[in-house]
């Protein structure tokens, strides 16, 4: 396994040709305003973006402000989103952060890790979504299902758990570049390094991955 200042060196060569590949990558959800990019970021949880867009694009027009996702009525809301996977909680946790926001917060969306936390359906992920993408805050790395399964085949870290994974890349990724990789990683991963095997034929990164435990292509 590399060592750190090893480590670090790839990732500066990984950033650099990944950006060449997807100059334009950025966060897919489409959002306008900060709630909108939150209301977004918890619906995104274990779904597409592609989902997440057509059921935003409606639902954005009837609930303008944290007062209205609080006032909603929840078999209302559920129906809205229906589409959505696991949609009867995550109108809960809509609804409820709504409630926290107008109660706690002014209406406003927090741009701080700890605030962000007290909100319902928002663990470290959104939150370091929304800071990044719409406060240009960085606290953390966003760690997806992508962001695993790449860093891992990379060997920038032997961990499978996503807060340990963070760790791991927080300490050889540049602060700058954290939000900027998990979005090429997001569209690396859905372009050629995918799961469960990836197109290695394809891949800018192929002579510099060691690729651990990929299944070869029959």
């Amino acid at each position: 396994m590399f060592y750190n200042k090893d480590k670090m060196l790839r990732v500066t060569e990984i950033i650099y040709l990944l950006k060449k590949e997807y100059p334009n990558s950025k966060t897919s959800l489409s959002f306008k305003r900060p709630l909108e990019s939150l209301i977004a970021t918890i619906l995104s949880a274990q779904c597409t973006d592609k989902r997440v867009n057509i059921v935003t694009k409606d639902l954005f027009k009837k609930y303008k402000t944290a007062k209205d996702y609080a006032n909603a009525k929840i078999e209302e809301l559920q129906n809205d989103i229906k589409s959505i996977n696991f949609y009867k909680n995550k109108a809960k946790a809509i609804k409820e952060t709504g409630r926290i926001l107008v109660t706690e917060f002014k209406g406003k969306v927090p741009n701080n890790m700890n605030d962000l936390l007290k909100l319902r359906g928002v663990s470290r992920k959104t939150a370091n979504a929304v800071l990044g993408n719409v406060f240009q805050i960085y606290e953390g790395y966003v760690v997806d299902t992508h962001n695993i399964r790449l860093s891992n085949r990379l060997g920038l870290t032997k961990n499978k758990y996503p807060k340990k994974i963070e760790q791991d890349l927080m300490k050889i990724i540049p602060k700058n570049e954290w939000l900027n990789l998990s979005h090429l990683f997001i569209d690396h991963g859905r372009k050629i390094c995918k799961a469960p095997v990836p197109i290695c034929s394809e891949c800018v990164l192929e002579k510099i991955c060691p690729k651990i435990g990929v299944i070869k292509r029959k």
